[in-house]
């Protein structure tokens, strides 16, 4: 699987569809208060020996107006009756500005996961026919009848206006409404619930601005990792302000930090950040364990998404160990390779970096990457989420990070072999040659020690089944080096098995 960074765009909100115009037999403003209306009808009072039944109208051509208004809409506010292209189009998709965007390119193999219509169908017509009205029954209930039907369909032409009269009326004597006592306003939002822990958790998260030399940037996530100031996020996220650049972080109190970068790992994709002039009230979010994360489990993710900082969704831990290889698109980006958290807790553009909480706020995973659509959302060119969310589990970022903390490199786990990154079904083949023509199985490294040889295929690390090369290096990265795992392998169509201790690697190559 692929991915692709995030970035983000606010669009402005679509215009409301024009409202239809009301009935030419009904006032289209409605019956005034205070019983000033300039002449607004009264539906007709049965009588009780009608002498003779209604004349029939003067003329058989429809009235001008396009139609009664439907009962309950209200009436619609007088202005020029539209033309023959009645319904008019829809307004047209708003247009952004296109600040700061990560993941306008395309995924590994396209519509991959990335960093980080109108409802309804064809209404049933603004303007119904004309029809000759029926004649009023003769009988005198009858009559009755008739006349609450027709006051019925007069209410909803008159809409606001004659249900404010009412209203008034019914105000006159006295109000219906009950009104809670002050005691029941304050809410009391139990440990656990969604509102407390996201009222604990958004004091110690910020939204990051990151700008190069030359004024190229984004938004994204991150959360408070200790009191002495750091921040972590994602590498994508900072990677524009790396050299040169300018980052800066702002708290959901509004208070703005300049910050640097400590250090950042491409493969990882995490980042450290620290604040310049950091407060003394910084309060580090808990961090969990994301080995103990069960499929089901409550998610609360918080993030900017399309630069809307401090927003707040939930889902569900919807699978583990999900293999996930993401890049912003470009020709130049290296792959980020992890064993995610799947959640279904909506993710955008621009939530990269942010916390994953479980049910008692505790981090368990950084937000990292979407599954594309491969098409824009809001014009664009950015996809947003479509239900398929991945973190880095907060177990290897917390080992990445205290890492880059204390050297400002990563420290990568390695087997010391190269594999194909092929998408495949059958695992994770060591290739015939390394990368700049170097051995594919390193000399004297844990894959040489444990008598790995090219053309040897890989299918499990541990109890983990391996499909493909990105499979085994995002799981291969769970672990720290020094780690012992056991290794499944075929060879000439026999499996083998092997237990191998494994290496580390310094920095990005």
């Amino acid at each position: 699987m692929s991915t692709e960074n995030e970035g983000n765009a606010v669009p402005p909100a679509p215009s409301a569809p024009p409202v239809p115009v009301a009935s030419p037999d009904v006032s289209p403003q409605g019956a005034a208060p205070e019983g000033n209306a300039q002449g607004a009808p009264r539906p007709p009072m049965p009588q009780e020996n009608p002498a003779a039944p209604p004349a029939a109208p003067a003329s058989d051509q429809p009235p001008t107006a396009h139609g009664a208004a439907p009962a309950g809409l209200g009436a619609a506010p007088a202005g020029p009756a539209p033309d023959g292209s009645w319904p008019p189009p829809p307004p047209a998709t708003p247009s952004h500005g296109s600040y700061g965007s990560y993941g306008d390119g395309a995924a590994y193999g396209g519509g991959g996961p990335s960093y980080g219509g109108d409802a309804g169908g064809p209404g049933t017509g603004w303007g119904a026919s004309w029809q000759q009205p029926a004649p009023k029954p003769r009988a005198g209930r009858g009559g009755l009848v008739a006349a609450v039907l027709v006051a019925a369909l007069v209410a909803g032409g008159l809409g606001g206006g004659l249900g404010y009269t009412l209203a008034k009326d019914r105000d006159d004597r006295g109000s219906t409404t009950v009104s809670a006592p002050d005691s029941a306003t304050q809410v009391k939002r139990a440990p656990g619930t969604i509102a407390n822990v996201a009222a604990k958790a958004l004091p110690s998260t910020v939204t990051i601005q990151a700008e190069s030399s030359d004024g190229e940037g984004g938004t994204g996530t991150g959360f408070v990792f200790d009191t002495q100031g750091h921040i972590v996020t994602n590498n994508h996220v900072v990677a524009e302000a790396v050299d040169g650049g300018r980052l800066t972080a702002t708290f959901p109190s509004g208070k703005k930090y300049d910050a640097e970068v400590v250090g950042h790992a491409q493969g990882y994709d995490v980042a450290v950040i620290k604040l310049k002039n950091a407060p003394s009230d910084l309060r580090p979010l808990a961090l969990g364990d994301s080995d103990k994360v069960a499929v089901g489990d409550e998610t609360i993710a918080i993030g900017a998404p399309f630069g809307l900082s401090n927003t707040v969704t939930t889902g569900i831990i919807s699978a583990k160990d999900r293999p996930v290889a993401s890049s912003d698109g470009s020709s130049s980006s290296k792959a980020s390779y992890m064993s995610a958290l799947q959640t279904d807790a909506s993710i955008n553009p621009g939530n990269s970096g942010g916390p994953l909480l479980d049910a008692s706020g505790a981090v368990i995973g950084i937000n990292s990457a979407i599954q594309s659509t491969g098409s824009g959302g809001f014009g664009s060119g950015q996809s947003g989420s479509i239900g398929l969310g991945f973190a880095i589990p907060i177990n290897q970022a917390k080992y990445v990070a205290q890492q880059l903390i204390k050297t400002g490199k990563p420290v990568y786990a390695k087997i010391g072999a190269s594999v194909s990154l092929e998408d495949s079904s059958d695992g994770a083949k060591i290739t015939d040659q390394g990368t700049g023509g170097a051995a594919a199985v390193e000399s004297g490294g844990p894959a040489d020690k444990a008598g790995l040889k090219p053309g040897d295929v890989i299918t499990k690390l541990d109890d983990h089944v391996i499909d493909s090369g990105p499979t085994l290096i995002g799981e291969i990265w769970t672990h720290e080096p020094g780690d012992k795992v056991t290794i499944t392998y075929k060879r000439g169509g026999q499996e083998h098995t092997v237990d191998l201790t494994l290496g580390a690697r310094e920095g990005d190559s």
